[in-house]
């Protein structure tokens, strides 16, 4: 088959890969009907030191099982399913708790002898905790709405969920890429009353007002943080959702949150050193956050895809095929596009 490969820094291939097959009993092999170039697949694109070893890439694919394990009981030949971004088994003490990005059995994408999700197929290892069927078919409109699930809409509800989001509240979102957006979608899901979307790329914050952002803030740094506080009589917002990675994020979040409020950090952090000095400390200020652990929150969100309440799959303003990736890459690098789909 056909598989992308990263063998150094902008340096992503389209090659061809070993078959994928059933090794355990509790496999299951896809057939990839779409993908996605993800946001943070960009960091190892940017920085990946050259190797003969070149890495499996893409973490988000939903497709149809062509064959499973003998002890895979919940999925079977020609259901279409949607995976998360980390496979698990959905039964040890962490999955159960919600936290299947810990599972003591679950692993990564593209390592470690497991495809990655961009190519024309995987091998899913611990089927049953890891995909969820869904209930359309094929060629239903709606797959690059579900497609969202495995990654983009579930990181965007985890940082509204962790932050505590909930009706009347004031929200501010930070970063207008894609999980932003999602993160907006999310937090109106929850009942945030005003929700301020801080980002510059106008496209992209048009569609953060679709999506239900009540005001959009293009400054940055102190003029950023000077206008949410305009905005909020003075006090900043409830809630701060972070979705870039970037140290002035994370500076920008402690400067429009309100005493007593909450920070959610969901982009994966560039920076090691969090600015959370004695006078934040004072104020009373939760951090809290961390890696989404999707698995958890497909089931909940699915339904208000298959309503039509919400249209996550807006996001992806680019169609390509697989064989078109690295135009891909470049595309998302460049800011050319938000987030690419990938049809294999």
């Amino acid at each position: 088959m056909r598989a992308t490969l990263l063998y150094a820094a902008e340096d992503v291939r389209v090659e061809d890969v070993t078959d994928p097959e059933i090794k355990n009993p509790t496999d299951a092999v896809v057939r990839i009907v779409l993908s996605c170039v993800c946001g943070s697949d960009l960091w190892p694109y940017k920085s990946a030191p050259p190797t003969n070893n070149p890495r499996h890439m893409g973490h988000e694919f939903l497709g149809v099982v062509e064959a499973t394990g003998s002890e895979v009981r919940t999925v079977e030949p020609g259901d279409l399913v949607v995976a998360p971004f980390v496979y698990s088994d959905n039964t040890c003490a962490y999955c159960r708790e919600g936290l299947q990005t810990s599972c003591v059995h679950g692993g990564t994408w593209g390592v470690n002898g497991v495809d990655g999700g961009q190519g024309q197929a995987a091998r899913v290892p611990y089927a049953d905790g890891t995909l969820v069927k869904l209930p359309v078919g094929e060629d239903s409109e709606l797959l690059p709405d579900l497609l969202t699930l495995s990654d983009v809409l579930s990181t965007g509800y985890h940082a509204a969920r962790t932050a505590g989001v909930g009706p009347g509240d004031t929200v501010t979102v930070i970063g207008d890429g894609a999980v932003g957006l999602s993160a907006v979608i999310s937090a109106r899901l929850l009942g945030a009353e005003r929700i301020v979307l801080m980002g510059r790329h106008t496209v992209r914050t048009d569609l953060g007002r679709d999506f239900g952002a009540t005001d959009v803030v293009a400054e940055r740094g102190r003029e950023g943080v000077s206008r949410v506080r305009d905005l909020t009589d003075g006090e900043g917002t409830h809630k701060v959702l972070e979705c870039v990675g970037l140290k002035d994020a994370i500076v920008q979040s402690f400067g429009v949150v309100r005493a007593g409020g909450t920070i959610s950090r969901v982009g994966a952090p560039q920076f090691t050193d969090v600015p959370f000095g004695f006078p934040d400390f004072l104020r009373n200020i939760t951090l809290t956050g961390g890696v989404a652990p999707a698995r958890a929150y497909i089931e909940e969100l699915m339904p208000h895809i298959l309503d039509g309440s919400i249209r996550p799959g807006r996001v992806f303003d680019r169609t390509i095929g697989l064989e078109d990736i690295a135009a891909g890459y470049r595309a998302m690098n460049d800011r050319e596009a938000l987030k690419v789909l990938v049809r294999p």
